[in-house]
């Protein structure tokens, strides 16, 4: 809008000037005037539903009443928003609206926060002619496990079913029936089980929807409420974070222009119900005999400290990192560069990308790159699984502009219905797909051509968790060739990238720089001190390292490496033999309770500081409560223990943190908290890329594949509703994790003899499991997929092939 010429309008006697094709009721608003409204939200196509925003506006044949949502301004425009003829037609609208509405505010929701209560008392008639009895549907009635519908308070604006079809493609919310039995509903036997239901109970103006989480529990008169950015994925949607009687109860989206347009998942909005789980760790845990007994802050640490101090450094590894925020990453690095002296330190658990791909991109695209573009080219996982707000943007683009969507997956996904093209293929068969793409043939040619229709936006990442992580470099590096293109490389974990940016990986130190570099050591050990010279080990280096006796010593930090890394047995045996493990941690995962001390940190909206997310966009964290119990914030944990073990961090509060960050990291000189709490920078700040060390390539791999005797390629995909910790202790969330399943080719399941809804066993070099059978035509013959991050499904871990043999009824193959 802002790159269009201005023409100049009247509105109630002053003159504006505004964006040519403007709508006029966001011209007005944008000028100080408010036009009522109901059915207009500025995310979504206009309809003129219902007439609230009805305006005078002259024309050569006299003035026009007309809805000022769906009439766009031009040059010379004359509006008149408060006449007599246009408040007799807002109060008559109003008393049309309440002549069916309960008018049950004190009982409902929405009161003290509802529009269609708050313009009728500013431009309603102030009483009713009606006096007939109201219509009556049966109250409230669940549609899903997260929302409630309350027909009577219906007022059929439409919002609820124009964003499900829209914005978010599940039209499973709809209206039927005609006349004074006009009501919005479910299809039969269909739940409203959309990823993203919660925007619906946000953007509906009266309290026909509800959030089952949410209902009778506060007033907003009661709330408390601080702006910050949801950590429950890479993407960092804006989000208000709403709390009563010290507990968080409600967070809704803020409309942020860069980012999430508003818009959240359900899992962004819902997932707050771990931070009061009675399972939360309120207190400091060590090991006695077999098991963890409370023990003091003061015999935690002081164990710890005599710990970790007995050993030479690089005999201690970290990990973890990735789902604090930037300034906890960053103390976390600090701590055991300097303290511990170990260099062996990463933030990803063996299932991402090279770290100076993500962290070290010039060309790195924003979300806002996507309305731009040309063409997409999407090669990553499902983003409507991993990144759902992301998926949101991605089908706007698609959707609105003229953007084409190229999407290569093993598998369907959220966006193959608006894709110009899909190409599917087996996994590991990724590098095959790669050349032939890159040189245009057969099939291919047309996808090539489309390809070459700048400007480019290339998301990147593993399209599934078994998928060899080298490929994304190739597709990186085929993307970079196309017009005017830009790369968005992808991982999942909610600060992986902050974490990354503050040197949490053995090849890079704070701030994207080369841990190789000579400059950047010398740099850095002017501020901190020496540094550890033998090279680092990444994930499953330590992992491997502490099986084998290499490394002796761990320290973890929000990290499950038994239930995240792609090899749960290397992790199990890895934490069965070290000599001393110590978890920083919400709850007991599988991974800490192998610890021998287990130190209780504070959650989101427990702490502050700041969040890098997928496009490099800083944004500031907020904290509303204090943690539960005896938990503290992270930083203030590894403060005290380096402190204990004769080192000092510096690490006064997270400000002081954020301080140094900009000192120390040169791609965050000159952020500061002031920055990104006041004007644009409210918005965030996005990072610049740098050139990344490692060249973009592939090195084609044997992955073992081999076809028949029931050994199949594995796609191990994430599911949006998994068994993650902070899902499974989210009561409201818990109940929708995925169930476990394996999917097969119709033509594989009928060479297995195994029907849809059977038995199958699937095998792995780490373990076995039993799942149904689901059959899936959109699979290339030879795959299987199974979800990933499932309880069921941990055991397999994520193997480039699995076994997979038809279960009798008597349980043999």
């Amino acid at each position: 809008m802002a790159d269009r010429p201005p023409v100049r309008i009247t509105i109630d006697g002053e003159v504006h000037q505004v964006p040519a094709g403007e709508l006029l009721i966001k011209a007005a608003e944008d000028n100080g005037t408010y036009i009522p409204r109901f059915c207009w939200h500025p995310r979504m196509k206009p309809v003129g539903m219902c007439r609230m925003c009805l305006v005078e506006v002259e024309t050569p044949r006299g003035r026009l009443l007309t809805t000022s949502c769906t009439m766009p301004v031009n040059e010379g425009m004359v509006v008149d928003t408060t006449s007599a003829v246009v408040t007799k037609a807002q109060e008559g609208v109003l008393e049309f609206l309440l002549i069916n509405h309960p008018l049950d505010c004190p009982v409902c929701d929405r009161g003290g926060e509802c529009p269609l209560q708050d313009q009728t008392l500013a431009y309603g008639p102030g009483e009713s002619r009606f006096v007939e009895e109201k219509r009556h549907f049966e109250k409230p009635i669940p549609i899903s496990d997260l929302v409630m519908l309350d027909r009577e308070r219906c007022i059929l604006c439409a919002r609820c079913t124009r964003f499900s079809e829209e914005v978010s493609g599940d039209p499973l919310i709809e209206f039927k029936e005609r006349g004074g039995l006009t009501q919005v509903l479910t299809f039969a036997d269909e739940p409203f089980a959309s990823y993203f239901s919660g925007n619906t109970v946000q953007i509906c103006p009266v309290g026909a929807l509800t959030a089952t989480p949410y209902r009778f529990r506060a007033r907003p008169w009661d709330l408390e409420a601080v702006e910050s950015v949801s950590l429950a994925d890479a993407f960092h949607s804006k989000v208000s974070v709403q709390s009563s009687q010290n507990e968080v109860v409600r967070i809704n989206g803020v409309d942020n222009g860069p980012t999430n347009l508003g818009w959240l998942s359900d899992k962004d909005r819902f997932i707050y119900g771990h931070l009061h789980s009675a399972e939360r760790i309120t207190t400091p845990l060590v090991r006695r005999g077999d098991g963890l007994v409370p023990a003091t802050w003061g015999e935690a640490l002081d164990l710890t400290a005599e710990r970790l101090g007995s050993l030479h450094g690089a005999e201690v590894a970290g990990l973890g990192g990735a789902n604090g925020t930037n300034e906890e990453a960053y103390v976390f690095g600090k701590f055991l560069r300097t303290c511990v002296a170990t260099p062996h330190l990463d933030a990803q658990l063996g299932d991402g990308l090279d770290p100076q791909l993500l962290a070290g991109v010039v060309d790195r695209a924003t979300i806002d790159d996507l309305d731009r573009a040309a063409t997409i080219l999407l090669w990553a996982g499902d983003l409507k699984e991993e990144l759902p707000v992301l998926y949101l943007r991605v089908r706007r683009a698609a959707t609105t502009g003229h953007t084409s969507l190229v999407v290569i997956h093993p598998r369907r996904t959220g966006l193959d219905d608006v894709a110009t093209h899909k190409i599917g293929y087996r996994p590991g068969d990724g590098p095959d797909v790669m050349r032939r793409l890159a040189a245009g043939e057969d099939e291919l040619a047309g996808v090539l051509e489309t390809l070459m229709s700048g400007p480019v936006v290339a998301i990147v990442g593993k399209t599934g968790r078994s998928e060899d992580a080298r490929l994304a470099e190739a597709v990186a590096a085929f993307a970079r060739n196309l017009p005017d293109a830009k790369v968005m490389p992808l991982a999942r974990r909610s600060n992986v990238f902050g974490a990354l940016d503050m040197g949490l990986a053995p090849t890079l130190l704070p701030g994207r720089v080369s841990a190789a570099s000579d400059d950047g050591i010398a740099a850095l050990e002017a501020m901190w001190g020496p540094l550890p010279e033998e090279a680092g080990r990444s994930a499953t280096g330590i992992l491997e390292g502490l099986r084998d006796g290499d490394l002796r010593a761990l320290v973890m930090y929000g990290a499950d490496p038994v239930r995240d890394h792609p090899d749960p047995a290397l992790a199990t045996a890895a934490l069965e033999r070290a000599e001393f493990v110590v978890a920083l941690d919400l709850f007991l995962t599988d991974s800490s309770r192998l610890a021998d001390v287990v130190l209780p940190v504070e959650a989101f909206s427990e702490t502050e500081g700041t969040a890098t997310n997928l496009e490099g966009r800083v944004q500031k964290v907020n904290r509303l409560l204090p943690g539960p119990g005896q938990t503290r914030q992270a930083w203030s944990v590894l403060d005290e223990l380096a402190g204990r073990m004769g080192s000092n961090l510096g690490a006064t509060s997270a400000e002081t943190v954020m301080k140094e960050i900009a000192t120390v990291a040169p791609a965050y000189a000159g952020i500061s908290w002031d920055m990104l709490d006041w004007g644009e920078g409210r918005q965030g700040v996005v990072i610049p890329g740098v050139e990344a060390t490692q060249p973009l390539q592939y090195v084609p791999v044997d992955t073992g594949l081999r076809s028949g005797g029931g050994r199949f390629a594995l796609h191990s995909g994430t599911v949006m509703y998994d068994d993650g910790v902070r899902l499974r202790m989210s009561p409201s969330l818990a109940k929708l994790a995925q169930t476990p399943f394996v999917a097969l080719h119709p033509g594989d399941a009928t060479a297995l003899a195994i029907v849809d809804g059977g038995a199958a066993r699937v095998s792995s070099a780490s373990g076995e499991i039993e799942v149904p059978v689901r059959l899936d035509p959109t699979l290339a013959e030879g795959t299987a997929y199974v979800p990933a991050n499932l309880a069921a499904t941990a055991p397999l871990g994520s193997p480039a092939t699995v076994s997979v043999a038809r279960v009798t009824d008597g349980g043999d193959g």
